[in-house]
């Protein structure tokens, strides 16, 4: 007799990840993201289940939990709990609503800028004595002929990534030593030069800093003789930033004593693990540069001067010369044999066409001195050469100096400069995860005026990335690690780890009247949450 049993295996299963979600949520109201936005950009049109600050909050937490072309949002706030979290039905954060956001984001994004930035020096006590600065470009798929002049324009430029065949808007950063926290971001023209938007970020950072002084680091496109005008007689604003060759010529590298210099107690990061022995070493030597206008009657801005010597650059520079020298020695050579015997190079026309090539190629020009002629016996074409013994000389002897130009005190030691300028590694990391896990590029929106809006947006993703990484590392222990924070290992907590970690949270929906939860976080998770400040069952 057969007897059937009715197995009752319960609802099926409706989990949501849950990721980042409520850290976002959490971290974007502490900033009053949505709340600076609808201030600046208010709805005209009531019947709006979203305003435009909620859009924009939303696109925020997509860059920072699963990063999404526009046109897949909505099918992302469907699949993650957005709607549990931040209160927006997805169908609300379709590809046209979305674009409307960024549309009324892009006028007002300058002032958000300034809100949002003075909101986190509140909220999470930043320290802005020192502030570095940075640009980099992000290349662009498309023609856009019709661009608005009042918003970044993508243009031929000089694009980081080597791609001269696309259009390229360009950004800036101003992060804080403290934490590496981007306060100040901006949207460029691609082809804006980078020397020219030094004063306009220093008056932005002044505006937030308040009667707050602060140092503004950068590289060698911070120096100009407008660019130091302004910065040495803005109230408040000291600066640091290495020479170019154009202020401070090889000539004048190449006079620096090297044993005459001062040993300097600064251990480079990458160097904090090494035996002392191997270890990168720096010597410095005190001077002045002056700058002068390109008017008889501007007035010469003199600045003090640091002149460094790095024992690592200096083994790097003559490991490159080296390698560079052998690879041009070796086909110079085999020009040297081919020239009038092989088919290629039968007339001096020809051997002088490739010498020409191979000097460019190997950039060995400047010390490259060759001679063509013509064999009276065979008619053939011959080639002497041999590099320069004086030049060679003269580079080698500016070999690990740079200099340093700042208007900082003198009771601010030669060392410490040089330890608050290795600082500026910092920006150069935050470009990468501005270009890598919160996805930047490509692009392939049709409207300049919504690309300067997105690039806004993942500059606020950036920030909340920043900021967690920061609260992480607050909460750690003596050494710094996190037990279990990477392949089950402690490891030092950055922006990237603590995300990653927290992806693999999901949500179950609300039963009865219970509140949604995560089901049985663990150890890791809870730490997190708990360091963090956060509580992910709140409601939104």
């Amino acid at each position: 007799m057969a007897v059937s049993v009715a197995m009752n295996y319960g609802p099926p299963s409706v989990e949501k990840p849950l990721g980042a979600l409520p850290v976002v949520r959490d971290y974007l109201a502490r900033l009053d993201v949505a709340g600076t936005i609808d201030r600046l950009a208010p709805m005209r049109d009531k019947v709006n289940r979203a305003t435009h600050g909620e859009v924009i909050a939303a696109l925020v937490a997509n860059r920072l939990t699963s990063p999404t072309p526009l046109l897949h949002v909505e099918r992302w706030a469907r699949d993650w709990a957005v709607e549990e979290m931040f209160g927006i039905a997805p169908d609300v954060l379709n590809d046209d609503r979305v674009g409307r956001a960024l549309d009324a984001l892009a006028p007002v994004c300058e002032a958000m800028v300034g809100s949002v930035g003075a909101a986190a020096i509140a909220a999470f006590d930043l320290d802005i004595s020192r502030v570095h600065w940075d640009m980099t470009s992000i290349s662009l798929h498309g023609a856009y002929p019709e661009a608005d002049e009042d918003y970044a324009t993508p243009r031929y430029g000089h694009p980081k990534d080597r791609r001269p065949d696309l259009k390229q808007v360009q950004t800036g950063l101003a992060v804080t030593g403290d934490g590496g926290i981007p306060l100040i971001h901006r949207a460029y023209d691609g082809g804006a030069g980078e020397i020219s938007q030094v004063t306009g970020a220093m008056r932005a950072l002044a505006g937030l800093a308040g009667p707050r002084q602060f140092l503004l680091v950068g590289d060698s496109k911070l120096v100009s003789y407008a660019n130091l005008t302004a910065l040495t007689s803005a109230p408040g604003v000291t600066f640091l930033a290495p020479a170019p060759k154009t202020v401070v010529p090889t000539q004048v590298l190449a006079t620096q004593d090297w044993a005459t210099a001062t040993l300097v107690d600064y251990v480079a990061a990458r160097d904090q693990d090494k035996p002392f022995h191997q270890r990168a070493a720096y010597r410095v030597r005190e001077g002045v540069t002056t700058l002068r206008g390109p008017r008889k009657k501007d007035p010469p801005v003199t600045v003090r001067t640091v002149f460094v010597w790095s024992s690592a650059n200096d083994q790097a520079a003559k490991a490159a010369r080296a390698l560079k020298l052998g690879r041009a020695r070796a086909d110079l050579d085999t020009l040297t044999r081919a020239a009038g015997s092989h088919h290629l190079y039968r007339t001096e026309a020809a051997v002088q066409a490739r010498l020409t090539l191979l000097a460019t190629r190997h950039r060995v020009t400047r010390y490259l001195v060759a001679t063509t002629s013509i064999d009276p016996d065979t008619g053939k074409p011959a080639l002497t050469w041999h590099f320069d013994s004086a030049t060679l000389d003269a580079e080698a002897a500016t070999d690990g100096w740079y200099a340093l130009l700042t208007n900082l005190p003198d009771d601010v030691g030669p060392g410490e400069i040089l330890a608050r300028y290795k600082g500026q590694e910092v920006v150069e990391r935050r470009y990468g995860a501005f270009k890598g896990p919160l996805a930047v590029a490509p692009m392939f929106l049709h409207s300049n005026q919504r690309i300067h809006a997105l690039i806004h947006v993942i500059c606020l993703a950036l920030l909340i990335f920043c900021l967690v990484e920061r609260q992480a590392r607050l909460g750690t222990g003596p050494d710094g690690k996190i037990p279990g924070l990477y392949a089950g290992r402690p490891a030092r907590p950055t922006g990237a780890l603590v995300l990653g970690a927290l992806s693999r949270l999901r949500l179950v929906p609300a039963q009865g009247e219970q509140p949604a939860y995560i089901p049985r976080p663990s150890a890791l998770h809870q730490h997190l949450l708990t360091v963090l400040g956060v509580d992910p069952t709140q409601p939104p």
